[in-house]
């Protein structure tokens, strides 16, 4: 097992499964803007090594997160609404920040996401931009910045009404009311409720050596092509898998699949390549 150490966040690498936890129970693991560093560093190293092909992100404490540290605004963010020049400025912050979060979704690898109690404002930002939530019971979630005077603003409205009805995000986006574990499970926000946060981790880890034991690259394609689907019309979908497909096809992982299904033994497959900036060559 190799791990990292980080502030905010402990990392752990083993069996090709990364595990990114949230370690400021006693903050409610706040986002501050060490947090959002080591969470951009974090993906961006997971993205380029190649060597993890799932990532689960869990927490600590009662609550999963709950969001924006508000003394960042008291400070660490200069929110100048005084000029159109430091109103522009606003525009390329949350920019900034947004680009963090969608490097969950852009992420090589499937993400895992495991929520325990409150799961608010910038956290649900967060787990919207994941592939599968799973919950505890005692989880909610909730759209904190209408109660502080804003709109959310770090892709929660333009995830969620992806993932469960309009009406429903609505209604949480104009009232800030919470949504339990329970409605998020019947709206389709989490894959599965568990009565203790033990059993809906143990559960995530499951779901990520299952996903680690397939060919790294048709989990790759798998990704890409939903992800794709999501924003795009049937049929510009399935041109794009004709392509995706014929890209990454390989009869060598197809009959290794097989053979290993067979055989009732762990498969060998090709990792994804390690990727290097263009701007460090040289």
């Amino acid at each position: 097992m190799t791990t990292h150490p980080l502030t905010c966040f402990t990392l752990t690498e083993a069996d090709h499964i990364a595990h990114l936890v949230l370690n400021r129970p006693e903050a409610m693991n706040t986002m501050h803007p060490t947090f959002w560093r080591e969470l951009d560093e974090v993906l961006t190293t997971l993205h380029r090594s190649g060597t993890a092909r799932a990532l689960v992100i869990s927490s600590t404490g009662k609550h999963f997160s709950a969001g924006m540290a508000l003394e960042t605004f008291a400070g660490a963010i200069q929110m100048d609404d005084q000029s159109p020049e430091g109103r522009a400025a606003i525009f390329d912050l949350l920019t900034d920040m947004q680009a963090t979060f969608t490097k969950l979704e852009a992420l090589r690898i499937p993400v895992i996401c495991a929520i325990q109690g409150g799961c608010i404002g910038g956290a649900v930002d967060m787990v919207t931009a994941a592939c599968i939530r799973y919950a505890t019971a005692d989880a909610f979630f909730c759209i904190q910045e209408i109660n502080i005077g804003m709109v959310a603003d770090v892709g929660t409205l333009q995830r969620l009404p992806k993932l469960i009805p309009i009406a429903v995000v609505k209604e949480l986006a104009y009232t800030g009311r919470r949504l339990p574990a329970a409605k998020a499970l019947a709206h389709g926000l989490v894959n599965e409720v568990f009565d203790t946060p033990e059993a809906m981790l143990a559960a995530a880890l499951q779901c990520a050596k299952e996903i680690a034991a397939k060919p790294p690259i048709a989990i790759w394609g798998t990704k890409q092509a939903v992800q794709y689907a999501r924003d795009h019309s049937v049929e510009d979908s399935l041109r794009q898998m004709g392509w995706l497909q014929g890209a990454i096809w390989s009869n060598v992982h197809v009959r290794e699949s097989i053979a290993a299904m067979q055989a009732k033994r762990a498969g060998s497959f090709t990792p994804l390549s390690p990727l290097q900036s263009f701007k460090e060559l040289g």
